[in-house]
């Protein structure tokens, strides 16, 4: 089972950029798509960006569409999330998810998030 594990959040001015890394504790990575998801504080948590398992397709939601890339590195276990243009309403804990089906979900293992704070 993966086990995602979140860093490099944290506090950035509006405008500014952040990458977010998930490392995943599984010798199959390769066979996991992997997605980003965000929580803001009194909202549900919704989906940011997926990835396919050899890292060819991905998916964004609007809100964050050519303001966010989601990469992966199967040979590092690692799965990435650019940020730029940061905005004080992507302000919100960020969880790295694994889906052994595909980067449209179901979505079965999380990690505990990392912290993204924007101010404005």
């Amino acid at each position: 089972q993966v086990q995602p594990v979140e860093s490099g959040g944290g506090l950035v001015q509006a405008g500014g950029s952040l990458r977010l890394s998930c490392a995943a504790s599984v010798r199959t990575f390769g066979s996991y798509a992997m997605a980003w998801f965000r929580q803001a504080p009194g909202k549900e948590r919704r989906f940011v960006a997926g990835i396919s398992k050899d890292g060819h397709g991905t998916r964004y939601s609007d809100s964050v569409r050519g303001q966010f890339t989601i990469s992966r590195d199967n040979a590092k276990n690692m799965v990435y999330l650019q940020m730029n243009s940061l905005k004080a309403d992507d302000t919100a804990l960020y969880y790295c998810a694994a889906s052994s089906v595909s980067f449209n979900g179901p979505y079965d293992s999380w990690g505990q998030g990392t912290q993204v704070t924007v101010s404005s």
